[in-house]
């Protein structure tokens, strides 16, 4: 005899189901979601978001709890049937994902009570992103990180590409 809870293939209110449904976003569904949100002016799309909110959130911080994380959100919770679609799912910060819960129909001012207050400068972004990825790539600013050897004039980079100058 197992020691495991038995669960039954049911749809999360209790009725029984004979297909289950999936309660995690697929990567193509992900994709979709990331991309139906807004993008954040003079940024990379593929790096930089707005979540429904209107924080702004960076592809790399996902599933963490700081001010630029993010997670993937069931408009309508799972819980209370909204299935895991692309129609059903939006870009949250992380910490207004955790307060929103299992709730509906929440207006964005509400959303935006929950989330960080700060505001970063487009100077701060530039510096994050190049910690994160590298390099900076944005409208008037293309830009990579220097190696210590280019610092000391021990090596000369065969990369074109400007290097970031930090504040």
């Amino acid at each position: 005899m197992s020691s495991s809870p038995h669960h039954s293939g049911g749809d999360g209110n209790g009725h029984g189901n004979s297909e289950k449904r999936p309660r995690f976003f697929d990567t193509k569904t992900k994709s979709i979601c990331w991309s139906k949100a807004d993008t954040v002016p003079g940024r990379h799309p593929e790096r930089w978001r707005k979540d429904a909110a209107g924080n702004i959130v960076c592809k790399r911080f996902f599933n963490c709890l700081g001010c630029l994380c993010y997670e993937y959100d069931h408009i309508v919770p799972f819980s209370k049937g909204g299935e895991s679609t692309a129609d059903n799912c939006q870009i949250l910060q992380s910490r207004v994902n955790r307060l929103k819960s299992d709730k509906s129909q929440i207006d964005s001012d509400k959303l935006k009570g929950y989330s960080c207050d700060i505001n970063f400068t487009d100077k701060e972004l530039d510096i994050i992103e190049m910690a994160v990825f590298g390099d900076v790539i944005r409208p008037g600013n293309q830009c990579r990180c220097r190696t210590v050897d280019e610092v000391l004039g021990k090596f000369k980079a065969k990369d074109n590409t400007n290097a970031c100058k930090l504040p």
